[in-house]
């Protein structure tokens, strides 16, 4: 059969088109605001999966006026350039943990303190409230907007190939990886362990050869790391808590109408709100898997481990960096018990 050239243009036309119609956000014109959303997390991680519900549930409730596009797996850059893009425009919202942030407000970290939080509870409770808002204001006057929902990264917990963590003896000299962070070197310092900056590509390699016995950070991390083939113990210390803002660039925000500003807001608070229960799902799965793979796990009583960071002078260490006021409102709001 002979097909000419017209009528297989005509066919490759109506392909495209339908191609175009199916693969289109929305059928009518351009939202009149276009927003960027980049962050570093994989494709599978709540904060991606939250964003992108985030994005869908703005373009629904404006009727199409606002659209957010994500970019998330770092692909717009590292949490340095994204940072510095948001602050510029060049990006409208952006996510990252406060630990990081801390290099714009510095008091972003505070949540971070070593054994400040003990619970899920105690750590809403604080960042839905009083540490919450005062972080805010700090990010408000970076120019930079917050969202009043803090998403959830996770408390960090200790593995080791050699013992399980339950007092701050066994800590003792215990050589560990930490992150290349102040605040993490001078805990670890201060239980009179043996801390080891080492970026996170070679941790695997670190623990497998025994440069160090352990490492710290959130379980779902350490899962899909496969820690778990190199480590024999999971101590859950919950050592560290440290949230994801999300940011807007100030201007960006303020520039849309008051009734659209409402609606983003609503929905990125919805948001977290859902990425803070998707994160509680993951962490009781990810318990059990660890087990099934040969982890022993056990608790720990944070008390005596914050009376020998306070004699070593950590507290007061941190107190100094981040001020009265802002110390005042840490002791208030967590579950530090120091003399």
């Amino acid at each position: 059969m002979r097909i000419s050239r017209r009528t297989l243009l005509r066919g490759a036309g109506a392909a495209v088109s339908a191609a175009t119609v199916i693969g289109m956000r929305r059928p009518s014109q351009a939202a009149e605001f276009s927003f960027k959303f980049a962050h570093g997390y994989p494709t599978v991680h709540p904060v991606n999966v939250y964003a992108e519900e985030a994005a869908k549930a703005v373009l629904d409730a404006t009727k199409g006026r606002v659209e957010i596009k994500v970019f998330g797996n770092a692909l717009l850059g590292g949490d340095t350039q994204m940072l510095s893009q948001v602050r510029s425009g060049a990006i409208q919202l952006f996510s990252t943990g406060g630990m990081f942030l801390s290099s714009l407000v510095r008091v972003a970290s505070i949540n971070g303190v070593g054994f400040a939080f003990s619970s899920y509870d105690s750590v809403w409770k604080a960042m839905d409230g009083k540490i919450g808002a005062m972080i805010r204001k700090g990010f408000a006057d970076a120019k930079l907007h917050a969202f009043e929902k803090c998403w959830d990264s996770g408390f960090r917990q200790i593995t080791s190939s050699t013992r399980p963590i339950v007092t701050p003896e066994d800590i003792r000299g215990f050589k560990i990886r930490v992150p290349v962070s102040p605040m993490m070197t001078s805990l670890f310092e201060g239980l009179k362990a043996a801390p080891t900056a080492i970026n996170f590509p070679e941790v695997y390699s670190a623990l497998q050869t025994k440069i160090v016995e352990g490492q710290e950070n959130p379980l779902n991390l350490a899962l899909t790391a496969r820690f778990y083939e190199v480590q024999k113990y999971v101590s859950m210390t919950n050592h560290m808590w440290d949230g994801c803002w999300v940011l807007a660039n100030g201007a960006a925000f303020a520039g849309l109408p008051e009734d659209l500003r409402k609606i983003v807001d609503a929905c990125i608070n919805d948001a977290g709100t859902g990425q803070r229960s998707m994160t509680a799902k993951q962490n009781e799965s990810v318990v059990g898997e660890m087990k099934r793979a040969g982890l022993a796990f056990n608790d720990v009583d944070s008390v005596p481990f914050q009376k020998v960071l306070q004699a070593s002078g950590f507290y007061d260490r941190w107190a100094k960096e981040f001020g009265p006021e802002a110390w005042g409102v840490l002791k208030s709001s967590s579950d530090l018990k120091l003399a």
